[in-house]
């Protein structure tokens, strides 16, 4: 978890597709996506959450939430650079025994076909199970990588990229390799439940004899419009997460989150790299504290996110104001002071998170915590000094666990016809 918020960047839907017979009505759901812009509906308005109900002459038009659809193709993948989803799945492959680089191949190209036609609110070709009928794309993302052992299994040592080199071990590290790396990895992201379901379980079945489910976890994060107006998101400590995320239109924003077209490997020109760790928050410790206690563990205060020095959420945090005392009004050890790119040679990462609860134990304790999605253009760079720096003395590290590590390698988008991996596996 580091100090870092993630814009919206979304795309309305098409209208134009055909109908098909995927209703009773005859009206498939990209068509009616057609129809929303004109219905004047906003997310936060009254019915913004309904979805529609079919009648014989008409269907109510989806509201924005349902309507809002990312793009598959694209200079990068999708899942990257658009806001925070409400749902999110998590899901690692590996390859079995009997398959190999064709057979990976094979699965992008179904992969890559599926999450077309699931962004575009579409069925998938063959045996769609219906889970999603009634609604439209609302904001679905499918992004795919590639872990280090992926490149072995396919024979293609030489293509793969010094910078999966294996994550070095962190004193908060305790790791269950069962649920850790893995030979692919999707991310699923989307503002409806069933949606965001109904793409896993066609990612999952599209898998066949190719590949096998290595680990899978769920996240969620706040829906969109409820609250009065777009702010940064709050894990499950209560705490504003994500003030001092890179944004999109800075003019490094490219260089420090994207592997350049002329980078190498080739195949990774307009990649990233995304580093995912379960984060256990330790909750019944924390809530223990007083409010003022967690917000000089932080650094920030709980209520809006502004720094401790002063001003709002977005002023910059002042490292050298004391107080009356004489006392640093920042703690030396605030986790927003130790994770400031600034007090780390620079270091920067988008971060784009899913918080998860997996249920209560026996004992009462949740398991409960952060899904840490960031991505860099090269993790080494990114990931690994900053987590170094919090291992040499942040106040945040005794109330989290990291129970779960992964290191993947995401190429760039897809252009029109191709499929996501083709230049790797085909070139």
């Amino acid at each position: 978890m580091t100090d870092q918020s993630v814009p919206k960047a979304r795309t309305p839907a098409d209208g134009n597709a055909p109908r098909s017979p995927r209703t009773p009505e005859g009206v498939s759901r990209r068509a009616l996506l057609g129809t929303a812009g004109a219905t004047g509906l906003v997310l936060g308005t009254a019915g913004a959450a309904a979805g529609y109900t079919a009648a014989p002459a008409q269907a109510t038009p989806l509201t924005s939430l349902g309507a809002d659809r990312a793009m598959f193709h694209g200079k990068h993948q999708p899942g990257i650079t658009e806001g925070l989803q409400a749902r999110g799945h998590l899901i690692a492959f590996d390859l079995t025994a009997k398959a190999g680089r064709k057979e990976a191949a094979a699965l992008l190209r179904r992969w890559s076909q599926t999450a077309e036609r699931l962004m575009a609110g579409e069925p998938v070709a063959h045996g769609d199970t219906d889970v999603a009928r009634d609604a439209g794309p609302s904001s679905l993302t499918v992004t795919f990588g590639f872990g280090r052992s992926f490149f072995t299994r396919t024979g293609l040592e030489k293509q793969r990229p010094d910078a999966l080199a294996p994550l070095p071990e962190f004193s908060s590290d305790r790791l269950d390799k069962a649920r850790s790396n893995g030979d692919l990895w999707v991310q699923i992201g989307a503002d409806d439940a069933l949606v965001a379901f109904h793409a896993l379980r066609a990612i999952q079945k599209d898998a066949g004899s190719a590949a096998r489910v290595r680990w899978q976890m769920n996240g969620f994060n706040r829906s969109p419009g409820a609250t009065a107006h777009p702010m940064t998101a709050r894990n499950l400590m209560g705490q504003i997460d994500g003030t001092r995320n890179p944004k999109p239109d800075a003019s490094d924003f490219d260089r420090r989150i994207f592997v350049p077209g002329s980078g190498q490997p080739a195949w990774m020109a307009n990649g990233s790299y995304a580093v995912v760790r379960r984060i256990r928050m330790l909750l019944d410790d924390w809530e223990q504290l007083s409010v003022a206690e967690q917000e000089n563990v932080i650094g920030r205060r709980k209520s809006d996110g502004a720094p401790l020095s002063g001003g709002t959420e977005t002023t910059a945090m002042d490292l050298e104001k004391t107080d009356k005392a004489g006392d640093l009004v920042v703690p030396v050890n605030a986790h927003a002071r130790v994770t400031r790119p600034d007090q780390n040679g620079g270091a920067a990462m988008l971060r784009r998170p899913f918080s998860y609860h997996d249920g209560i134990a026996s004992d009462g304790v949740p398991d409960a915590g952060l899904l840490f999605i960031c991505w860099q253009a090269d993790p080494l760079r990114g990931f690994v000094p900053v987590q170094r720096k919090l291992d040499r003395g942040d106040a945040l590290s005794q109330f989290v666990r990291h129970e779960a590590s992964g290191l993947f390698a995401v190429p760039g988008g897809a252009a029109k016809g191709e499929y996501v991996g083709q230049r790797l596996l085909e070139g």
